[in-house]
């Protein structure tokens, strides 16, 4: 797999398990603290739930509780690298 390069989450809550990710035109990818990275797309997601994803992790907050709070996305990964 290719080294990618992930943006560092900003964590304002300072409690996130959140610690990075990459947005592409139709999926995000989230490093957790664990080091797992999971993929999204708008196929195993959808896109309204990606979209949301994509502007917490711009936000830098509410990125890891939307995905423990629902089971749809929590669930909805592509891949699990």
């Amino acid at each position: 797999m290719l080294n990618r390069v992930m943006e560092p989450y900003k964590n304002l809550s300072r409690d996130s398990g959140v610690d990075a990710y990459e947005l592409g035109a139709d999926f995000i990818r989230v490093q957790f603290r664990n080091r797992d990275i999971y993929l999204y797309t708008y196929k195993s997601a959808g896109q309204q739930n990606v979209e949301k994803m994509k502007a917490f992790a711009l936000a830098g907050r509410g990125l890891a509780a939307f995905i423990s709070q629902h089971e749809s996305v929590r669930r909805g990964y592509a891949s699990r690298e």
